[in-house]
């Protein structure tokens, strides 16, 4: 596939659900936050489109029209697809993983929890852009989709919790943020959880998407009972489940010409 330049992309309305919760809010997110990257199989009258942001792959159209080394640039990615695309994607890649995802939307209001003595919860700035570089173990993706602290900082789309010395010590954002929904994400450092800071921060968000017009919405894996858990306290409840699939390496086609091709019937294909 190729790139293209968001001047060049067809009607998004055309390709994805509009409007809709979770990671099917990505292509409004990059079209209007100008992240991420668009590829097709040709530049006029596409018949395959694919956008990515922060190792996310939306996939739509005709699997005819790509063949699966075109798909390289999705490699160590998670790609969302219709099934039709499944024998092309277990051709492209020496490993193809079926995770099973839920998604949730807020529906219950929950009450901001009174942070520990000394901690400040509020909305970040573009000034805490250096505060909120600073990164910890299992944070390293936060602020990808905005393409890095300093986007995520002036989106105005986060809430923290600060310590008396600036520090960041949990963080909730909007990490897709479309037209009618937000997607959340959330992280806190280790040596400051299970003292209901990510419940703040979230349910501080919530209210300032809320008071944005929009909807919040959340996205984990169905195995992340902690991430779960933290959806259901602060008012998320479920609206669906999906599966989403982990690439890995582009397999040379000489190789892939002898590889069993997935059952694209198949609910949960088998690892590859």
């Amino acid at each position: 596939m190729i790139p293209l330049a968001p001047r060049q992309l067809p009607a998004l309305s055309d390709w994805f659900a509009i409007g809709a919760p979770g990671t099917a809010a990505l292509p409004e997110h990059a079209l209007a936050h100008g992240v991420g990257q668009w590829w097709a199989d040709r530049a006029e009258a596409p018949r395959a489109l694919a956008v990515a942001c922060a190792g996310h792959v939306l996939l739509r159209g005709d699997p005819g029209a790509v063949t699966p080394a075109e798909l390289a640039p999705f490699a160590a990615g998670h790609v969302e697809a219709p099934p039709r695309f499944l024998p092309r994607l277990g051709a492209a890649f020496d490993r193809l993983v079926p995770v099973e995802r839920m998604l949730y939307v807020h529906r219950e209001p929950v009450a901001v929890q009174r942070p520990p003595r000394g901690v400040r919860i509020r909305t970040v700035t573009a000034g805490d852009a250096a505060a909120l570089a600073v990164r910890w173990p299992g944070s390293d993706w936060l602020h990808d989709s905005w393409g890095g602290a300093r986007g995520l900082a002036a989106s105005g789309r986060a809430v923290a919790a600060f310590d008396r010395g600036g520090r960041v010590l949990s963080v909730a954002c909007s990490y897709f943020a479309g037209a009618a929904y937000e997607d959340v994400a959330v992280a806190t450092a280790p040596a400051h959880r299970r003292k209901g800071l990510a419940h703040a921060c979230v349910t501080a968000l919530t209210a300032d998407i809320a008071a944005r017009g929009r909807t919040a919405s959340w996205s984990c894996a169905r195995d992340n009972r902690p991430s779960r858990l933290l959806a259901w306290t602060t008012g998320f409840r479920l609206e669906r489940e999906y599966t989403r699939f982990a690439t890995g390496t582009p397999l040379p086609q000489s190789a892939a010409l002898g590889k069993p091709l997935p059952d694209p019937t198949s609910p949960l294909m088998p690892l590859l």
